[in-house]
Protein backbone atom coordinates (compact mmCIF):
# COMPACT_ATOMS: atom_id res chain seq x y z
CA UNK A 1 0.00 0.00 0.00
CA UNK A 2 1.53 3.39 -0.96
CA UNK A 3 2.51 5.68 1.88
CA UNK A 4 0.77 9.09 2.09
CA UNK A 5 4.08 10.90 1.41
CA UNK A 6 4.70 9.09 -1.91
CA UNK A 7 3.02 11.83 -3.96
CA UNK A 8 4.72 14.74 -2.22
CA UNK A 9 7.24 15.27 -5.00
CA UNK A 10 4.45 15.27 -7.58
CA UNK A 11 2.50 17.84 -5.53
CA UNK A 12 5.54 20.07 -5.19
CA UNK A 13 6.24 20.00 -8.92
CA UNK A 14 2.60 20.70 -9.70
CA UNK A 15 2.73 23.63 -7.26
CA UNK A 16 5.96 24.86 -8.83
CA UNK A 17 4.42 24.56 -12.28
CA UNK A 18 1.48 26.78 -11.31
CA UNK A 19 3.84 29.41 -9.95
CA UNK A 20 6.05 29.22 -13.04
CA UNK A 21 3.08 29.93 -15.29
CA UNK A 22 2.21 33.01 -13.25
CA UNK A 23 5.66 34.61 -13.60
CA UNK A 24 5.60 34.58 -17.39
CA UNK A 25 8.89 34.01 -19.19
CA UNK A 26 10.10 30.44 -19.61
CA UNK A 27 13.64 31.46 -18.65
CA UNK A 28 12.42 32.32 -15.14
CA UNK A 29 11.48 28.72 -14.36
CA UNK A 30 15.02 27.59 -13.59
CA UNK A 31 15.85 30.41 -11.11
CA UNK A 32 12.38 30.03 -9.56
CA UNK A 33 13.05 26.33 -9.06
CA UNK A 34 16.55 27.03 -7.73
CA UNK A 35 15.41 29.77 -5.34
CA UNK A 36 12.56 27.77 -3.84
CA UNK A 37 14.78 24.72 -3.51
CA UNK A 38 17.46 26.82 -1.81
CA UNK A 39 14.90 28.18 0.67
CA UNK A 40 13.64 24.70 1.49
CA UNK A 41 16.97 22.92 1.89
CA UNK A 42 18.93 23.05 5.18
CA UNK A 43 21.44 25.86 5.61
CA UNK A 44 22.21 28.64 8.05
CA UNK A 45 21.92 31.46 5.50
CA UNK A 46 19.16 31.79 2.90
CA UNK A 47 20.57 34.82 1.07
CA UNK A 48 21.30 34.39 -2.63
CA UNK A 49 25.00 33.50 -2.61
CA UNK A 50 24.91 30.72 0.03
CA UNK A 51 21.85 29.21 -1.65
CA UNK A 52 23.58 29.29 -5.04
CA UNK A 53 26.57 27.45 -3.55
CA UNK A 54 24.32 24.71 -2.15
CA UNK A 55 22.24 24.39 -5.32
CA UNK A 56 25.11 24.38 -7.87
CA UNK A 57 28.53 24.20 -6.15
CA UNK A 58 30.41 23.86 -9.47
CA UNK A 59 28.86 26.99 -11.06
CA UNK A 60 28.30 29.27 -8.08
CA UNK A 61 28.87 32.59 -9.84
CA UNK A 62 26.57 31.86 -12.78
CA UNK A 63 23.88 30.45 -10.50
CA UNK A 64 24.22 33.43 -8.15
CA UNK A 65 23.79 35.91 -11.02
CA UNK A 66 20.72 34.07 -12.31
CA UNK A 67 19.03 33.87 -8.91
CA UNK A 68 19.95 37.43 -7.99
CA UNK A 69 18.49 38.83 -11.21
CA UNK A 70 15.33 36.76 -10.70
CA UNK A 71 14.68 38.05 -7.18
CA UNK A 72 16.03 41.62 -7.40
CA UNK A 73 15.20 42.73 -10.94
CA UNK A 74 12.75 40.46 -12.80
CA UNK A 75 9.32 42.18 -13.02
CA UNK A 76 7.03 39.36 -11.91
CA UNK A 77 4.01 40.04 -9.71
CA UNK A 78 4.14 39.11 -6.01
CA UNK A 79 0.35 39.10 -5.77
CA UNK A 80 -0.02 36.27 -8.28
CA UNK A 81 2.39 34.01 -6.39
CA UNK A 82 0.77 34.84 -3.05
CA UNK A 83 -2.60 33.81 -4.50
CA UNK A 84 -1.16 30.43 -5.48
CA UNK A 85 0.47 29.98 -2.06
CA UNK A 86 -2.80 30.95 -0.40
CA UNK A 87 -4.84 28.46 -2.43
CA UNK A 88 -2.39 25.68 -1.58
CA UNK A 89 -3.05 26.19 2.12
CA UNK A 90 -6.77 27.02 1.92
CA UNK A 91 -7.45 23.67 0.25
CA UNK A 92 -6.11 21.92 3.34
CA UNK A 93 -7.52 24.48 5.78
CA UNK A 94 -11.02 23.64 4.55
CA UNK A 95 -10.44 20.04 5.66
CA UNK A 96 -9.92 21.31 9.22
CA UNK A 97 -12.98 23.56 9.49
CA UNK A 98 -12.07 26.52 7.27
CA UNK A 99 -10.73 29.94 8.21
CA UNK A 100 -11.32 30.83 11.86
CA UNK A 101 -9.39 34.11 12.07
CA UNK A 102 -7.60 36.82 10.10
CA UNK A 103 -4.49 37.71 12.08
CA UNK A 104 -2.86 41.13 11.76
CA UNK A 105 0.74 41.66 12.79
CA UNK A 106 4.06 43.21 11.83
CA UNK A 107 7.57 41.88 12.10
CA UNK A 108 10.92 43.61 12.45
CA UNK A 109 14.08 42.70 10.55
CA UNK A 110 17.21 44.16 12.20
CA UNK A 111 19.57 45.80 9.71
CA UNK A 112 22.86 47.65 9.74
CA UNK A 113 23.49 50.78 7.71
CA UNK A 114 20.98 53.11 6.09
CA UNK A 115 20.70 51.94 2.46
CA UNK A 116 18.29 48.98 2.68
CA UNK A 117 14.81 50.05 1.65
CA UNK A 118 12.69 51.28 4.57
CA UNK A 119 15.38 50.85 7.21
CA UNK A 120 15.17 53.26 10.15
CA UNK A 121 15.48 53.38 13.91
CA UNK A 122 12.04 52.18 14.93
CA UNK A 123 10.44 49.68 17.27
CA UNK A 124 11.57 46.14 16.48
CA UNK A 125 9.37 43.48 18.08
CA UNK A 126 11.98 40.74 17.88
CA UNK A 127 14.39 42.91 19.90
CA UNK A 128 11.74 44.50 22.12
CA UNK A 129 13.09 48.02 21.65
CA UNK A 130 13.76 50.73 19.08
CA UNK A 131 16.58 49.68 16.80
CA UNK A 132 17.76 50.02 13.20
CA UNK A 133 15.44 47.71 11.28
CA UNK A 134 12.89 47.17 8.52
CA UNK A 135 9.27 46.49 9.48
CA UNK A 136 6.74 44.59 7.38
CA UNK A 137 2.98 44.49 7.98
CA UNK A 138 1.18 41.24 7.25
CA UNK A 139 -2.20 39.55 7.31
CA UNK A 140 -2.55 35.82 7.90
CA UNK A 141 -5.49 33.43 7.70
CA UNK A 142 -5.59 30.72 10.34
CA UNK A 143 -7.41 27.95 12.13
CA UNK A 144 -6.31 25.48 14.81
CA UNK A 145 -4.47 23.28 12.29
CA UNK A 146 -2.74 25.65 9.86
CA UNK A 147 -2.01 29.31 9.12
CA UNK A 148 -0.29 31.29 6.38
CA UNK A 149 0.51 34.97 5.64
CA UNK A 150 -1.56 36.03 2.63
CA UNK A 151 -0.49 39.70 2.46
CA UNK A 152 2.93 41.15 3.23
CA UNK A 153 4.06 44.73 2.73
CA UNK A 154 7.08 46.74 3.83
CA UNK A 155 6.31 49.74 6.04
CA UNK A 156 7.97 52.87 4.64
CA UNK A 157 8.73 55.48 7.34
CA UNK A 158 7.82 59.05 6.52
CA UNK A 159 11.53 59.98 6.30
CA UNK A 160 11.78 57.55 3.38
CA UNK A 161 8.44 58.33 1.77
CA UNK A 162 9.28 62.02 1.39
CA UNK A 163 12.91 61.60 0.29
CA UNK A 164 13.05 61.45 -3.51
CA UNK A 165 16.69 60.37 -3.69
CA UNK A 166 16.23 57.47 -1.29
CA UNK A 167 13.05 56.39 -3.06
CA UNK A 168 14.78 56.34 -6.44
CA UNK A 169 17.85 54.52 -5.14
CA UNK A 170 15.68 51.79 -3.58
CA UNK A 171 13.23 51.58 -6.49
CA UNK A 172 10.14 52.45 -4.42
CA UNK A 173 7.18 52.68 -6.84
CA UNK A 174 5.61 56.12 -7.33
CA UNK A 175 2.23 54.94 -6.01
CA UNK A 176 3.70 53.97 -2.63
CA UNK A 177 3.05 56.80 -0.20
CA UNK A 178 3.42 57.07 3.55
CA UNK A 179 0.90 54.96 5.45
CA UNK A 180 0.87 54.20 9.14
CA UNK A 181 1.05 50.51 9.99
CA UNK A 182 -2.61 50.35 10.97
CA UNK A 183 -3.55 52.01 7.68
CA UNK A 184 -1.53 49.42 5.75
CA UNK A 185 -3.36 46.74 7.70
CA UNK A 186 -6.75 48.15 6.72
CA UNK A 187 -5.68 48.20 3.07
CA UNK A 188 -4.69 44.54 3.33
CA UNK A 189 -7.99 43.61 4.98
CA UNK A 190 -9.96 45.44 2.27
CA UNK A 191 -7.92 43.74 -0.47
CA UNK A 192 -8.40 40.28 1.03
CA UNK A 193 -12.13 40.92 1.38
CA UNK A 194 -12.29 41.95 -2.28
CA UNK A 195 -10.43 38.74 -3.17
CA UNK A 196 -13.45 36.83 -1.85
CA UNK A 197 -11.73 35.15 1.10
CA UNK A 198 -14.28 33.96 3.70
CA UNK A 199 -14.69 36.47 6.51
CA UNK A 200 -13.48 35.72 10.02
CA UNK A 201 -12.79 37.75 13.18
CA UNK A 202 -9.78 40.07 13.03
CA UNK A 203 -7.10 39.35 15.64
CA UNK A 204 -4.46 41.97 16.43
CA UNK A 205 -2.22 43.08 19.28
CA UNK A 206 -2.40 46.41 21.11
CA UNK A 207 -0.28 48.14 18.46
CA UNK A 208 -3.41 48.06 16.29
CA UNK A 209 -6.25 47.51 18.76
CA UNK A 210 -5.44 50.60 20.81
CA UNK A 211 -6.12 52.83 17.77
CA UNK A 212 -9.75 53.90 17.88
CA UNK A 213 -9.86 54.74 14.15
CA UNK A 214 -8.73 51.22 13.38
CA UNK A 215 -11.47 49.61 15.48
CA UNK A 216 -14.07 52.05 14.15
CA UNK A 217 -13.24 51.15 10.55
CA UNK A 218 -13.52 47.43 11.25
CA UNK A 219 -16.90 48.08 12.87
CA UNK A 220 -18.04 50.12 9.87
CA UNK A 221 -17.05 47.21 7.63
CA UNK A 222 -19.00 44.86 9.93
CA UNK A 223 -15.88 42.83 10.67
CA UNK A 224 -15.82 41.49 14.25
CA UNK A 225 -12.52 41.78 16.08
CA UNK A 226 -10.58 40.60 19.11
CA UNK A 227 -7.79 43.13 19.63
CA UNK A 228 -5.36 43.97 22.39
CA UNK A 229 -5.48 47.33 24.16
CA UNK A 230 -3.22 49.16 26.63
CA UNK A 231 -3.88 49.28 30.35
CA UNK A 232 -4.65 53.04 30.25
CA UNK A 233 -7.51 52.64 27.73
CA UNK A 234 -10.68 54.07 29.28
CA UNK A 235 -14.07 52.33 29.44
CA UNK A 236 -17.45 53.01 30.95
CA UNK A 237 -18.07 50.22 33.47
CA UNK A 238 -21.27 48.16 33.25
CA UNK A 239 -24.30 50.30 34.05
CA UNK A 240 -22.58 53.61 33.27
CA UNK A 241 -22.29 55.77 30.18
CA UNK A 242 -21.70 59.42 29.18
CA UNK A 243 -24.21 61.97 30.43
CA UNK A 244 -26.81 63.37 28.07
CA UNK A 245 -26.35 66.88 26.64
CA UNK A 246 -27.19 69.63 29.11
CA UNK A 247 -28.06 73.19 28.33
CA UNK A 248 -26.09 75.63 30.46
CA UNK A 249 -27.00 78.93 28.78
CA UNK A 250 -30.43 79.80 27.41
CA UNK A 251 -29.02 81.38 24.27
CA UNK A 252 -27.98 79.61 21.08
CA UNK A 253 -28.80 76.15 19.80
CA UNK A 254 -29.47 73.30 22.22
CA UNK A 255 -26.34 71.15 22.82
CA UNK A 256 -26.22 67.76 21.11
CA UNK A 257 -22.92 66.26 22.31
CA UNK A 258 -22.45 63.86 25.21
CA UNK A 259 -20.59 65.03 28.27
CA UNK A 260 -18.65 63.85 31.30
CA UNK A 261 -18.66 65.20 34.82
CA UNK A 262 -16.50 64.86 37.91
CA UNK A 263 -18.73 62.14 39.31
CA UNK A 264 -19.37 60.39 35.98
CA UNK A 265 -16.18 59.57 34.15
CA UNK A 266 -14.77 56.44 32.50
CA UNK A 267 -12.05 54.41 34.21
CA UNK A 268 -8.86 52.93 32.80
CA UNK A 269 -9.17 49.20 32.20
CA UNK A 270 -6.39 48.64 34.73
CA UNK A 271 -8.24 50.53 37.46
CA UNK A 272 -11.45 48.73 36.55
CA UNK A 273 -9.72 45.33 36.72
CA UNK A 274 -8.42 46.05 40.22
CA UNK A 275 -11.92 47.01 41.39
CA UNK A 276 -13.52 43.73 40.30
CA UNK A 277 -14.70 41.26 42.93
CA UNK A 278 -13.16 37.79 43.19
CA UNK A 279 -16.33 36.30 41.68
CA UNK A 280 -15.65 38.10 38.36
CA UNK A 281 -12.59 35.96 37.63
CA UNK A 282 -12.71 32.59 35.87
CA UNK A 283 -10.04 30.01 35.12
CA UNK A 284 -9.99 29.18 31.40
CA UNK A 285 -8.02 26.54 29.48
CA UNK A 286 -7.37 27.09 25.76
CA UNK A 287 -5.19 24.19 24.59
CA UNK A 288 -2.80 21.45 25.58
CA UNK A 289 0.85 22.47 25.54
CA UNK A 290 4.04 20.45 25.83
CA UNK A 291 3.92 20.89 29.62
CA UNK A 292 0.21 20.25 30.04
CA UNK A 293 -2.95 22.32 29.78
CA UNK A 294 -2.42 26.01 29.10
CA UNK A 295 -4.72 28.06 31.30
CA UNK A 296 -5.03 31.40 33.07
CA UNK A 297 -7.53 33.58 34.95
CA UNK A 298 -9.81 35.93 32.99
CA UNK A 299 -12.63 38.41 33.54
CA UNK A 300 -15.30 39.03 30.87
CA UNK A 301 -17.31 42.25 30.91
CA UNK A 302 -19.67 44.16 28.63
CA UNK A 303 -18.50 47.80 28.57
CA UNK A 304 -18.58 50.91 26.42
CA UNK A 305 -15.21 52.24 25.17
CA UNK A 306 -14.70 55.75 26.55
CA UNK A 307 -12.74 57.44 23.76
CA UNK A 308 -13.81 60.84 22.41
CA UNK A 309 -17.23 60.88 24.10
CA UNK A 310 -17.42 64.67 24.15
CA UNK A 311 -17.41 64.77 20.35
CA UNK A 312 -20.18 62.20 19.91
CA UNK A 313 -23.96 62.44 19.96
CA UNK A 314 -24.45 58.83 21.03
CA UNK A 315 -22.54 56.59 23.37
CA UNK A 316 -20.42 53.91 21.77
CA UNK A 317 -22.09 50.49 21.68
CA UNK A 318 -21.16 47.89 24.25
CA UNK A 319 -18.47 45.34 23.48
CA UNK A 320 -16.48 42.74 25.33
CA UNK A 321 -13.62 43.68 27.63
CA UNK A 322 -11.49 40.65 28.42
CA UNK A 323 -8.82 40.89 31.11
CA UNK A 324 -6.13 38.32 31.88
CA UNK A 325 -4.73 38.30 35.41
CA UNK A 326 -2.91 35.11 36.46
CA UNK A 327 -3.21 34.57 40.23
CA UNK A 328 0.58 34.58 40.65
CA UNK A 329 1.00 38.02 39.05
CA UNK A 330 0.81 41.26 41.08
CA UNK A 331 -1.03 43.13 38.31
CA UNK A 332 -3.27 42.28 35.35
CA UNK A 333 -1.24 41.12 32.33
CA UNK A 334 -3.28 41.87 29.20
CA UNK A 335 -6.51 43.44 28.00
CA UNK A 336 -8.64 43.01 24.88
CA UNK A 337 -11.71 44.54 23.22
CA UNK A 338 -13.98 42.32 21.15
CA UNK A 339 -17.08 42.93 19.05
CA UNK A 340 -18.03 39.27 18.94
CA UNK A 341 -21.75 38.78 19.74
CA UNK A 342 -22.91 39.27 23.33
CA UNK A 343 -23.78 35.56 23.61
CA UNK A 344 -20.24 34.44 22.70
CA UNK A 345 -18.90 31.92 25.19
CA UNK A 346 -15.90 32.64 27.37
CA UNK A 347 -14.21 29.61 25.84
CA UNK A 348 -14.63 31.01 22.31
CA UNK A 349 -13.26 34.41 23.28
CA UNK A 350 -10.17 32.99 24.96
CA UNK A 351 -9.55 30.53 22.14
CA UNK A 352 -9.52 33.35 19.59
CA UNK A 353 -7.33 35.54 21.79
CA UNK A 354 -4.75 32.79 22.15
CA UNK A 355 -4.98 31.77 18.49
CA UNK A 356 -2.90 34.84 17.67
CA UNK A 357 0.18 32.86 18.74
CA UNK A 358 0.06 31.13 15.35
CA UNK A 359 1.43 34.17 13.54
CA UNK A 360 4.34 34.32 15.97
CA UNK A 361 5.12 30.69 15.22
CA UNK A 362 4.80 31.39 11.48
CA UNK A 363 7.31 34.23 11.68
CA UNK A 364 9.67 32.14 13.78
CA UNK A 365 9.68 29.38 11.15
CA UNK A 366 9.76 31.78 8.21
CA UNK A 367 12.89 33.36 9.64
CA UNK A 368 14.69 30.37 11.11
CA UNK A 369 13.84 27.78 8.43
CA UNK A 370 13.15 29.81 5.28
CA UNK A 371 15.35 32.88 5.68
CA UNK A 372 12.66 35.56 5.60
CA UNK A 373 15.08 37.97 7.27
CA UNK A 374 18.17 36.89 5.30
CA UNK A 375 17.74 38.98 2.15
CA UNK A 376 20.83 41.17 1.64
CA UNK A 377 19.62 43.32 -1.25
CA UNK A 378 18.52 46.90 -0.80
CA UNK A 379 15.67 47.51 -3.23
CA UNK A 380 11.89 47.39 -2.88
CA UNK A 381 11.32 44.73 -5.53
CA UNK A 382 13.94 42.34 -4.15
CA UNK A 383 12.66 42.68 -0.59
CA UNK A 384 9.12 41.72 -1.60
CA UNK A 385 10.15 39.05 -4.12
CA UNK A 386 12.29 37.31 -1.49
CA UNK A 387 9.48 37.47 1.09
CA UNK A 388 6.94 36.14 -1.43
CA UNK A 389 9.16 33.18 -2.26
CA UNK A 390 9.75 32.46 1.44
CA UNK A 391 5.99 32.50 2.05
CA UNK A 392 5.44 30.30 -1.02
CA UNK A 393 7.90 27.70 0.28
CA UNK A 394 6.37 27.86 3.75
CA UNK A 395 2.87 27.49 2.28
CA UNK A 396 3.76 24.16 0.70
CA UNK A 397 5.17 22.90 4.00
CA UNK A 398 2.12 24.15 5.93
CA UNK A 399 -0.27 22.44 3.50
CA UNK A 400 1.67 19.18 3.74
CA UNK A 401 1.60 19.35 7.52
CA UNK A 402 -2.15 19.85 7.46
CA UNK A 403 -2.42 16.90 5.08
CA UNK A 404 -0.19 14.34 6.80
CA UNK A 405 2.02 16.01 9.45
CA UNK A 406 5.16 14.61 7.73
CA UNK A 407 8.57 14.71 9.37
CA UNK A 408 10.69 15.33 6.24
CA UNK A 409 8.65 17.47 3.88
CA UNK A 410 11.49 18.56 1.58
CA UNK A 411 13.68 15.45 1.50
CA UNK A 412 13.01 14.96 -2.23
CA UNK A 413 14.21 18.40 -3.37
CA UNK A 414 17.74 17.59 -4.51
CA UNK A 415 16.96 17.44 -8.22
CA UNK A 416 13.26 17.53 -9.14
CA UNK A 417 12.62 17.42 -12.92
CA UNK A 418 11.36 20.33 -14.99
CA UNK A 419 7.71 19.68 -15.89
CA UNK A 420 7.11 18.88 -19.56
CA UNK A 421 4.95 21.99 -20.02
CA UNK A 422 8.01 24.17 -19.28
CA UNK A 423 10.58 22.22 -21.32
CA UNK A 424 11.56 23.92 -24.60
CA UNK A 425 10.05 22.33 -27.68
CA UNK A 426 12.17 19.60 -29.18
CA UNK A 427 14.20 18.95 -26.03
CA UNK A 428 14.23 15.28 -24.93
CA UNK A 429 12.54 14.22 -21.74
CA UNK A 430 14.90 13.02 -19.03
CA UNK A 431 15.46 9.30 -19.04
Amino acid sequence: MPRPNDNREFRFNEYLGRMAKSIGHLDRYEPLHAYLTGLCLPGERKSVEPMAARIDPFHVQARHESMHHFVANAPWDDVDLLRIARSQVLDQMDRHGGIEAWIVDDTGIPKKGSKSVGVAKQYCGILGKKENCQVAVSLSVANEAVSIPVAYRLYIPETWATNIQRRQAAGIPDNIVFRKKWQLSLEQIAWLHNEGIPLAPILADAGYGNITEYRDQLTEWKLPYVVGIHENTCVWPPGKQPSKPKRIHHMGRPPTLLRRSDDNRPLSVEAHAKNLPVSAWHDQTWREGTKGAMHSRFAFLRVRPGHDDCHRKEARPKEWLIIEWPPEEPNPMKYWFSTLPPDSSHEELVRLIKNRWRIERDYEELKSEFGLDHYEGRNWRGFHHHATLCISAYAFMAAERARFSPSATFSFLKSPPIPDCFRPRGSPAPS
